[in-house]
C-alpha cells in the first residue's frame, strides 16, 4: 500500500503526472487551488503501486510517494 501526497497549492495543473501513471489513478481534482488551477490528485489510493512515476515527472516537485 502507498501514501501519495500532493502539495495542491503549488500544483500548476500541467497534467504530466496523469500521463505516466500505469494504473490511471492520477487525475485532476475538481476543486481549484490558490493559483487558480485544478491540481492533481489520486482517485483511488488503494490501487497505487508506489512506482513514483508521477513524482519523478513533476516539474514542480509537488508529489511525494511513500510506500507503507
Amino acid at each position: 500500500m502507498a501514501e501519495v501526497n500532493f502539495d495542491k497549492d503549488k500544483c500548476k495543473g500541467c497534467e504530466l503526472c496523469t500521463t505516466v501513471c500505469p494504473k490511471d489513478i492520477v487525475v485532476m481534482d475538481d476543486e481549484i487551488n490558490v493559483k487558480g488551477f485544478h491540481p492533481a490528485t489520486v482517485s483511488d489510493e488503494d490501487e497505487c503501486i508506489a512506482c513514483g512515476f508521477c513524482a519523478n515527472i513533476c516539474p514542480d516537485v509537488v508529489i511525494e510517494v511513500n510506500k507503507e
